[in-house]
């Protein structure tokens, strides 16, 4: 997936997450729900966290330089990872600690249909923006389920408005259940015990989100299948007798590094070793357009060695 793909997802979170955090925010004002005002503050931190994701876009776009000679490119995930601690300490913990002053000291909801509609105006938005996620992200999916997506992409955005988003539908659902069980029963408690949900909800998906993130900032190299294409594309050529080792990093979303040793026949001459470099290195950009950099190593073959030796 395009980092275009993921800016038209992070564009409209950004816009729902804005008026959704507003809307929210007057709902708390006039009805005094806890887990109104927790999905208030879900609702900024989520605001925050697109304009974070978006300014990560526009770091990794800077040109490498001679401190950063393969260029700016992670800055997309150090950004991601920075959203998900952003998730989990502004967003779930606030909820949690809401949560159980409310549960211990409950107090009575005001004009708890004004949050209902609030609420239920919020469902919709945000439906919206993660109908939008959701659409951008099928297109890379490739046949992979949610689960796999997100442990398998390289690209930092899309799971993170993916996650976000399902966990802010999840979230209303539980506040609209709080503040409609509070109406129900005459029991506010039911406002708090919503409210502890959500810092729950929140603190599980930013865990998920520091874990892929985190490995995706220490980095990552290609997929196993990709890892599959690299070796083939390598040893297609009769030039190329195997594939002694080869390693392979992702140095952004879209900017994969292919570092090989490959044993070429001792018979060869300078120039048909460089032909044979030239030609592999063709098949490789061919098959995998994200390849980025590629550095080649002809060697004379001595003998079977393992290939990531």
């Amino acid at each position: 997936m395009s980092a275009e793909g993921g800016r038209k997802a992070i564009i409209a979170a950004l816009a729902a997450n804005l008026g959704i955090a507003v809307a929210k925010f007057v709902g708390y004002a006039l009805t005094g729900s806890s887990s109104m005002l927790a999905e208030g503050v879900h609702s900024v931190a989520d605001t925050s966290n697109q304009a974070l994701l978006l300014r990560g876009q526009a770091a990794a776009k800077r040109a490498a330089d001679q401190q950063h000679p393969f260029g700016y490119g992670r800055s997309r995930y150090f950004y991601a990872f920075i959203v998900a601690l952003v998730i989990f300490v502004l967003g779930a913990m606030f909820a949690i600690l809401e949560g159980v002053e409310k549960i211990h000291e409950p107090h009575e909801l005001e004009n708890p249909w004004i949050g209902v509609v609030i609420l239920g105006v919020a469902v919709l938005l945000e439906g919206y923006s993660f109908t939008t996620a959701w659409g951008e992200s099928r297109k890379s999916m490739g046949g992979q389920s949610l689960f796999q997506f997100i442990r398998h992409t390289r690209n930092p955005e899309l799971p993170v408005v993916l996650l976000e988003d399902a966990g802010a539908l999840v979230g209303l659902m539980l506040a609209l259940g709080g503040v409609g069980m509070s109406l129900i029963t005459g029991d506010p408690v039911w406002d708090g015990i919503a409210t502890l949900c959500i810092g729950v909800l929140l603190a599980a998906i930013a865990l998920v989100l520091i874990v892929e993130m985190g490995s995706l900032l220490i980095g990552e190299g290609a997929t196993p299948e990709q890892q599959r294409q690299i070796l083939l594309a390598l040893q297609e050529g009769p030039e190329v007798e195997r594939v002694i080792h080869c390693r392979t990093l992702y140095l952004g979303p879209e900017e994969l590094l292919v570092a090989a040793k490959v044993a070429v026949s001792g018979a060869s001459d300078l120039a048909t070793v460089s032909k044979a470099v030239d030609a592999a290195e063709a098949r490789l950009r061919e098959r995998l357009p994200e390849i980025d950099l590629i550095y080649i190593e002809p060697d004379v073959d001595r003998g079977a060695r393992p290939q990531n030796a």
